[in-house]
């Protein structure tokens, strides 16, 4: 998909002219190898990792941030601000590393074998050596449209199936999966699914905003 979107960006005489995803699959492990169908899977792997751990670790800072210093209490508004936030950091934190994927996916090898990048963190290095620190940051508007609303669906989703669980009884999370089968009791030897006032702490403490 990477060297489609890409193709009819480049010039007229180093357009590969795929018609479609399947042609280009075809054509790459054909003419490149089967190999070169997982080229930039490092990228795309170290690209994954800052997105997923910008997106939680934001998500949780930004609602306690905003739950403890502004009006808003743990609301939806609150869950879409602290979203975008997310969306904000994982898009600053991971646009180095989508540009590195998209350019080692869409290099071209050269007849001797010789390969512009070796590797991503080479095409950062000379990204940044040939273009500037700000190439590296190219899209940054088209992949903060594209992480924005996917966080807000994702975290504003989880937050309400957690409040479903909660009106059905059940803890948002399991406390420990190999005790499962046994209640939890509380500091007044409750169930801890039944006594409103520990279960409210413990998801307190669970997301963070225990003070």
């Amino acid at each position: 998909m990477v060297r489609v979107q890409a193709d009819g960006h480049q010039p007229k005489g180093q357009r590969r002219s795929y018609r479609h995803a399947i042609d280009a699959i075809t054509r790459i492990a054909k003419e490149e190898g089967v190999p070169n169908l997982w080229r930039g899977t490092q990228a795309t792997i170290n690209r994954a990792m800052i997105v997923t751990a910008a997106q939680m670790s934001f998500y949780d800072q930004a609602k306690e941030a905003i739950v403890g210093y502004t009006p808003l209490t743990d609301s939806p508004l609150t869950h879409v601000l602290a979203s975008l936030v997310a969306g904000g950091a994982a898009s600053l934190t991971s646009n180095p590393f989508d540009v590195a994927k998209t350019r080692l996916q869409n290099m071209k090898i050269a007849e001797d074998g010789t390969r512009p990048y070796k590797g991503t963190f080479d095409c950062l290095r000379k990204t940044v050596a040939n273009e500037g620190g700000r190439a590296l940051f190219k899209g940054l508007s088209a992949t903060f449209t594209r992480q924005a609303p996917l966080n807000v669906v994702r975290f504003v989703a989880l937050e309400q199936i957690n409040k479903l669980l909660d009106r059905m009884g059940h803890l948002p999370v399991i406390i420990d999966s190999t005790k499962a089968a046994q209640p939890v009791m509380c500091a007044h030897n409750l169930e801890l699914r039944n006594c409103g006032e520990c279960l409210r702490q413990t998801k307190l403490d669970l997301l963070g905003l225990a003070h």
